[in-house]
Parts: structure tokens; C-alpha cells; sequence
């Protein structure tokens, strides 16, 4: 699978969570149900990644950790947050980069509509 049916699987993974669920609950509630609900569509997931930086030849590590990375491909982040906000797309960003992933996922489970808490971001696309 490309990166865009990745996408299109963990939105539609999503919507199913959220039309369960509903929102307000706590994030990590969300993490576990979107794992069960890909793996149920035999869609590989990794969790709680870390990741290493490197610049100029100097590697480091770092405390963030990427919330999903679907298919080896996709990274997403996930929020329960009243607003998504600037700094919640920069963060998705900054862990694509540094992972060398070129899309990703920012899906906000605190909406009426899930759908409308969904935002796609490229990095060198």
C-alpha cells in the first residue's frame, strides 16, 4: 500500500473509534482502540516509536515519540484537545522529518465529527 490508501485506512479506522466511542475520553483509550481497529484490518502498527535526531553528523537522542506509525509509512499523531492548534502540526512535522516519513496524520478524537478534527500533512511530497 502507498501512503494515500494508508491514509484513507487509518481515517476510515478512525471514524469507526470515534462512532463507537464518541469523544472525550482519554487519549490513550484512542491509541489502543485505532491499534485494535488496523490490526483488525491487517494493517501493521507500531506505537510509541523514539526517535534519534542527527545533525551534521551528530546523533542524538531525543524524548518524543511518534504516537502511531502505520505501515512503516504513515505517521499519526493523535489529540484529544478542544482545538488543534499551530503547534500541534508543527510537532507532526518535526517527527516526520526526523523519521524520514513523508506523510502524516494529526486526528483530533475531541469533535463532534471526527472527521473535521482530521489533518493531513506532507513533508517533501
Amino acid at each position: 500500500m502507498d501512503e494515500n490508501e494508508i491514509s484513507s485506512q487509518v481515517i476510515g479506522a478512525a471514524l469507526e473509534v470515534h462512532r463507537y466511542l464518541g469523544p472525550g475520553l482519554l487519549e490513550s483509550v484512542y491509541q489502543q482502540c485505532m491499534v485494535r481497529e488496523l490490526q483488525l484490518r491487517a494493517i501493521d502498527v507500531d506505537t510509541e516509536l523514539g526517535l534519534k535526531g542527527e545533525y551534521k553528523g551528530l546523533s542524538f537522542d531525543i524524548d518524543y515519540r511518534i504516537d502511531m506509525l502505520v505501515a512503516g509509512k504513515v505517521v499519526v499523531e493523535l489529540k484529544v484537545v478542544e482545538a488543534l492548534l499551530p503547534v500541534h502540526k508543527a510537532q507532526l512535522l518535526s517527527y516526520m522529518k526526523l523519521s524520514n516519513k513523508k506523510l502524516g496524520l494529526l486526528i483530533n478524537f475531541n469533535e463532534a465529527v471526527v472527521k473535521d478534527g482530521v489533518k493531513r500533512i506532507v513533508n517533501n511530497l
